[in-house]
């Protein structure tokens, strides 16, 4: 298993397939991921990328902490969850989010993915959303 920084170009596959399946391709390229303070990690087994997360610094409102970042476009491959794999992802995005002196992180989180991040020590913030075309969401955060 290898854990690496990767380019904003190799998580655009992976997002497509797990989380915008019958959409666009551009679906899958969101606002902020070649800005300076965003970074991209992925997992590869065998040279096969199968897990990716995305880390914008970002606020939310509802957090008094000045220096946040936000997961976006977490995806692993059907084949390789229930793993260990995602959570792998995430103690390693967490180190890398101290190293840049974040407080907190946070996500929408799908509403059947809520258990996962709850596991990771993320809590829900506010009331449940519907993002049109995806479905319904909670704000999740943890505090780093």
């Amino acid at each position: 298993m290898i854990i690496k920084e990767i380019p904003a170009e190799e998580t655009y596959g992976l997002r497509h397939e797990v989380l915008r399946p019958g959409q666009s391709l551009d679906a899958c390229m969101y606002e902020g991921d070649k800005d300076e303070q965003t970074f991209h990690i992925g997992i590869y087994l065998q040279d096969r990328l199968v897990c990716i997360g995305s880390f914008y610094q970002e606020q939310e409102k509802s957090l008094s902490q000045q220096n946040q970042y936000r997961l976006r476009g977490m995806a692993t491959l059907e084949s390789e969850r229930g793993k260990g794999i995602g959570s792998k992802l995430i103690a390693f995005a967490e180190l890398a989010m101290k190293d840049k002196g974040a407080e907190a992180w946070w996500c929408n989180a799908r509403t059947t993915a809520v258990p996962y991040y709850e596991k990771l020590g993320l809590q829900k913030v506010g009331n449940e959303f519907h993002i049109p075309e995806i479905g319904p969401h909670y704000v999740m955060c943890k505090i780093l």
